[in-house]
């Protein structure tokens, strides 16, 4: 059993503050949408978490079975789809798959691939090269990458940006068929993607 805590969060950038104050306790099988305005913070929230940024003050917990897990267990352990994250237009979809597995230290076979490719609806079309696809399909494609190594925290920011609504429902598939093992936040200011978590936390400042 995982378990994600957040105690007191705040973060500043020097005179600015960003949010503060805020607690979670997250365990396998649950999951947490981080909803708020625009500029509140929610990105920089999931940037705290996956420890890009340090929080001004606060403590943020992985656990496993209770107890704190290694850094390089959590490294191993998390997936990010955000719209920031770049994938290497100069490579096929398969080729960014395998790039990414060969990172994370992952082997890939080309069933699996296959597979993958077909969750997202990417069936087809894994030999083109991502710099021919749509903005859509790389969004579908980061999906991909971020369920290599079947994480137990999957961190989705704006998990619906650029699809279109039978991307949001591959989404909300994914979402559904990974709950039960893995703890998933979510950052949006969409109200319709509210639902697809079990918790809410505002972040404000």
């Amino acid at each position: 059993m995982y378990e994600l805590k957040g105690e007191d969060l705040s973060k500043r950038f020097g005179e600015l503050k960003v949010f503060s104050k805020l607690n979670f306790d997250l365990h396998t099988g649950e999951s947490m949408a981080v909803i708020g305005p625009n500029g509140s913070g929610k990105s920089t929230l999931m940037m705290v978490l996956l420890s890009i940024y340090r929080p001004s003050k606060g403590k943020i917990a992985y656990l496993l079975d209770g107890k704190e897990m290694e850094e390089n267990q959590i490294r191993a352990s998390v997936s990010l789809v955000s719209p920031y994250l770049n994938l290497y237009d100069q490579l096929s979809g398969e080729e960014n798959l395998k790039f990414f597995a060969t990172v994370a230290g992952e082997n890939i076979t080309g069933k699996e691939i296959e597979n993958l490719l077909e969750k997202v609806g990417l069936a087809g079309r894994g030999m083109d090269l991502v710099g021919g696809y749509s903005s859509g399909m790389k969004q579908r494609l980061k999906y991909a990458t971020a369920l290599l190594n079947k994480p137990a925290f999957l961190y989705l920011d704006e998990p619906t940006s650029n699809l279109d609504a039978a991307g949001k429902k591959i989404v909300a598939d994914l979402i559904e068929e990974y709950r039960s093992q893995s703890i998933i936040v979510i950052a949006t200011n969409e109200e319709e993607e509210y639902h697809l978590a079990t918790k809410q936390l505002r972040v404000d400042k």
